[in-house]
């Protein structure tokens, strides 16, 4: 459930929908066909160009493994009869390291990604989602004390609100991904997380499917996440998130975020204005001000007044000085719990705040600009570093430490200081 990607980069989703008449139904069908990606962004932790996918000619290391493995799951607790009959007759799925392989290369912009993530489609679904469960929801608000909106904003993110929730078989990918080399341990830790919820008889083998990374349910929990905060709400003895019943899944969801210190009334973040003139160093997750102190400042809310008090917050610019500007949060943080990705984050609030009854984001993007490649972050990276500017590590991840290089870098050559990693920025540095 914890993935790290820039807002600047994400994963391929779903097209956003059109208005009306036979559009609207090619929208439909479109969303439908194209539901099987889940709108969570994902990326490697580093690089991995010279690691090659486990061969095919590799099912007897695989098998090999399985016997290795199952002393491990033993020690930590997992019935022999359990592990065995997990993994009876079990294959290797190459497919897996495929998809392990490939997904950071297909990337998006933060607003694309928006484009889709509050599409007038999704908004629209996630209105009927919530009316239909808005009892449940009401409830489950109550007890967590996790606005609804945000619950299901989340739920029409990981699975378009129950519609796909991953056909694969949980235990064969995450025992394919721990068998790979690349991330063995963490793939192993949450196989043997997947194995204990077996046994505590949540849910059967044959039932517990998810995605090709393991993440399973209405909101895509990875069975670590799930050991930690998944609840029994409907009362029947189990935590099926799995089921068509999203009950124990929303709840879970909320239980979640509540077990990461969600404060109620508390906005994700909210769309502002900065002023002529902006010290664009001051757009920094390390510098907190009050609403009322950043007004001092000249940043107001889209109406022109200070932002309400909710709390001390920082400025972020995931688009740079031509994009959307917001003051977050610290909701913010605790959504990040959730998915590190920015673009997510924003995703998730924005998406909640449309269903809820607001507007659209009313800041202009840099539409002319393109997502950075994973090679081309690895080569800024290293440019930077080369320069004086250190990354501290060359990861192609565009996070606090590469943010703060290239701002160090816009400094020294004159430029805006906003940290974004644009490719006119990398141009200028080759």
């Amino acid at each position: 459930m914890r993935v790290w990607l820039s807002a600047a980069a994400v994963s391929a989703a779903m097209m956003p929908g059109a208005s009306t008449g036979s559009e609207n139904e090619n929208a439909v069908k479109l969303a439908s066909a194209q539901v099987l990606t889940s709108l969570r962004p994902q990326l490697r932790p580093a690089r991995v160009d010279a690691v090659k996918p486990t061969s095919v000619a590799s099912e007897g290391g695989f098998q090999e493994w399985i016997v290795g493995f199952g002393p491990r799951a033993e020690a930590a607790g997992i019935k022999r009869s359990i592990w065995q009959k997990a993994l009876s007759g079990m294959s290797y799925d190459a497919e897996v390291i495929k998809r392990d392989r490939n997904q950071s290369e297909f990337t998006k912009t933060v607003w694309v990604y928006l484009d889709s993530a509050a599409s007038d489609l999704r908004v629209k679904n996630g209105k009927a989602a919530l009316k239909k469960r808005n009892a449940l929801l009401d409830r489950i608000e109550a007890k967590y004390g996790v606005e609804k909106e945000v619950v299901v904003a989340i739920w029409g993110l990981e699975s378009a609100y129950g519609t796909f929730r991953g056909s694969k078989s949980v235990i064969r990918s995450l025992a394919t991904l721990a068998y790979d080399a690349r991330r063995s341990d963490f793939f192993e830790e949450q196989l043997i997380a997947a194995l204990q919820i077996l046994q505590a008889g949540d849910v059967a083998s044959r039932n517990m499917n998810g995605s090709w990374a393991g993440a399973m349910g209405h909101t895509q929990f990875m069975p670590t996440s799930f050991l930690k905060y998944a609840v029994d709400y409907s009362g029947d003895g189990k935590r099926n998130i799995w089921s068509d019943d999203p009950t124990d899944a929303l709840a879970s969801t909320a239980a979640y975020l509540a077990g990461h210190g969600w404060t109620s009334g508390q906005p994700w973040g909210v769309e502002v204005t900065l002023p002529k003139g902006f010290d664009y160093t001051q757009a920094n997750r390390e510098i907190i001000k009050s609403p009322k102190e950043w007004a001092e400042l000249g940043v107001k809310g889209m109406d022109g007044k200070a932002v309400r008090n909710h709390g001390a917050a920082s400025i972020l610019l995931p688009g740079g000085a031509e994009g959307v500007s917001f003051m977050i949060f610290d909701n913010f943080e605790v959504l990040e719990s959730y998915n590190t990705a920015d673009a997510y984050v924003i995703g998730v609030g924005h998406l909640s705040d449309r269903i809820r009854g607001a507007g659209k984001l009313q800041g202009g993007w840099p539409r002319g600009d393109r997502a950075l490649t994973f090679d081309e972050r690895i080569e800024l990276q290293e440019r930077l570093t080369a320069k004086g500017f250190d990354t501290q590590k060359i990861d192609a991840k565009i996070g606090p430490l590469t943010i703060n290089a290239v701002r160090a870098y816009q400094l020294a050559n004159g430029l805006v200081p906003d940290g974004y990693a644009s490719p006119g920025l990398l141009q200028g540095l080759r």
